[in-house]
C-alpha cells in the first residue's frame, strides 16, 4: 500500500506497518503507543491555556514514539497534532534530532518556536 498522504483511512495501517516494539505482543499494545499521540496533543493543548509546557514529560513521549514507530513518527505526529502546534511540534524534533534533513513536504518552512527552544535548552 502506498501512503503519499495520511488520512483518517489509512493512518493506522501506516502506523502498524512501522511500528516496532518488541515488548509488544497484543493489539492492546499497539494501541496503548498509539494513544500517545493523544497524550501530546492533550499536553500541547494545555499549554495553550495555561501557558505551561511539561518539557520532561513531553521529550519521554517523543522518545517513546520514535523508538516503537521509526522516523514514522514524524508524519504521523504531523498527521494527530493540529497545525497550530506544529512550531513547538517542529522545535522538539529538532531538538531531539529527529526533523528530518530532506522533509518531503513543506513543513520546513515551519518556524522554530524560540521560547520553547530556549526553555528546552535549559532543561
Amino acid at each position: 500500500m502506498k501512503f503519499d498522504e495520511l488520512n483518517e483511512d489509512n493512518y493506522i495501517l501506516f502506523a502498524i506497518k512501522y511500528y516496532d516494539n518488541p515488548q509488544s505482543s497484543t493489539k492492546d499494545d499497539f494501541y496503548e503507543d498509539m494513544k500517545r499521540f493523544k497524550w501530546v496533543k492533550r499536553l500541547l493543548k494545555r499549554h495553550k491555556t495555561s501557558g505551561e509546557l511539561n518539557y520532561p514529560l513531553l521529550i519521554n513521549h517523543f522518545i517513546i514514539l520514535y523508538n516503537v514507530f521509526g522516523d514514522a513518527a514524524t508524519p504521523l505526529l504531523f498527521f494527530k497534532i493540529d497545525r497550530e502546534f506544529w512550531s513547538i511540534l517542529k522545535t522538539f524534533m529538532v531538538y531531539l534530532g529527529r526533523f528530518p534533513e530532506h522533509p518531503k513536504t513543506d513543513i520546513h518552512t515551519i518556524p522554530l518556536d524560540i521560547n520553547v527552544l530556549s526553555n528546552l535548552n535549559s532543561v
